[in-house]
């Protein structure tokens, strides 16, 4: 892929694209048995990543914050309610996934 190429997602109105964005959000705090794991494993990002994206865009909000705006609760009452022990299998796809994101 040439990242030099123009894109035409960058031509995508603003309000459209916040829009599926927070369809997206919305729709992942729905989906709890999509574990991040999992997310990871196959799309190389997760709940959190999408925290850092909004937090890298310009949120002041802290980590905690940003977080807490994409699992609709607290990290760790989201974890507590929500998040199950990886598997073996679930950490090698993520790491798989992972260095598939570095070469993009």
């Amino acid at each position: 892929m040439d990242t030099n190429a123009p894109d035409p997602l960058d031509d995508l109105d603003d309000r459209v694209a916040a829009a599926a964005f927070r369809r997206l959000v919305r729709h992942l705090r729905h989906r709890h048995d999509a574990q991040n794991i999992e997310l990871m494993g196959l799309a190389g990002f997760c709940r959190n990543c999408l925290a850092d994206w909004i937090r890298d865009a310009g949120y002041a909000g802290d980590k905690g914050a940003a977080r807490e705006l994409v699992h609709g609760m607290p990290m760790d009452e989201w974890k507590a309610k929500h998040q199950r022990e990886a598997t073996p299998e679930q950490l090698a796809a993520m790491e798989a996934s992972l260095a598939r994101n570095a070469q993009h």
